[in-house]
């Protein structure tokens, strides 16, 4: 088959032939391509062209959709059971953090969705007995109502099966650092509970053990 170059939006694409080693040799699967960009300077005293090179890093992903295949899976399970709980970074279109979610529920975890705008202490709402005051509109007495740790009642519903609790609270870029240092240790107070904060985006889905983020030591190996 002859080897054949295409280009897309000025980004000289790989041949055919190149991209048929990288699919038999999984190690080649990122390379370096080069791309010639000529800049003119219109300003007085005659124009002249300017020739630099930018250095473009593709991977297999970029040719299969990334939301198709995702290599970092394996990596992904390990550190949620090493560092239990995790700060997250998915991109600001979304959805490519389900990918992440179902996994873990395949693994046996349930999880506890929440929101980190109106949570409110999450010490509080998390493992200890909390009021609510409803709305009263203006008409009626103002009441309050106690509810039960959300935690500590959600763990008491896991079938005998499960493998633990997941709780994955979105927007936790509002949080502060005490607040997040409180989710970095929940596992800890509940061994069970596993813990992932969406503390950001980026433009590809990565995290971070939310130990770090919230400022505490890593945990030391035995």
């Amino acid at each position: 088959m002859a080897s054949s170059v295409c280009s897309y939006h000025g980004i000289l694409l790989p041949s055919s032939t190149l991209e048929q080693q990288r699919l038999i040799f999984p190690s080649m699967t990122r390379s370096t391509l080069n791309m010639s960009r000529k800049q003119t300077n219109i300003g007085g005293g005659g124009g002249h062209c300017r020739k630099t090179n930018v250095a473009c890093n593709v991977s297999l992903e970029d040719f299969i959709g990334g939301d198709l295949l995702k290599f970092d899976l394996g990596q992904w399970l390990s550190d949620v059971e090493e560092h239990k709980a995790l700060a997250i970074y998915p991109p600001h279109e979304g959805g490519y953090e389900g990918r992440y979610l179902n996994r873990l529920r395949y693994q046996g975890y349930y999880f506890l969705d929440l929101t980190a705008r109106g949570l409110g202490d999450p010490e509080t709402t998390l493992t200890k007995f909390h009021p609510v005051c409803p709305p009263h509109v203006g008409k009626q007495p103002i009441a309050r109502w106690y509810f039960p740790p959300e935690v500590d009642y959600r763990l008491s519903l896991l079938p005998p099966n499960a493998k633990g609790l997941v709780v994955w609270i979105i927007e936790a870029k509002v949080l502060s650092k005490a607040e997040l240092q409180f989710l970095a240790l929940l596992p800890t107070l509940r061994p069970r509970v596993r813990v992932i904060a969406e503390c950001g985006n980026w433009r590809k889905f990565m995290w971070k053990p939310l130990k770090e983020i919230a400022g505490l030591p890593a945990q030391e190996g035995p």
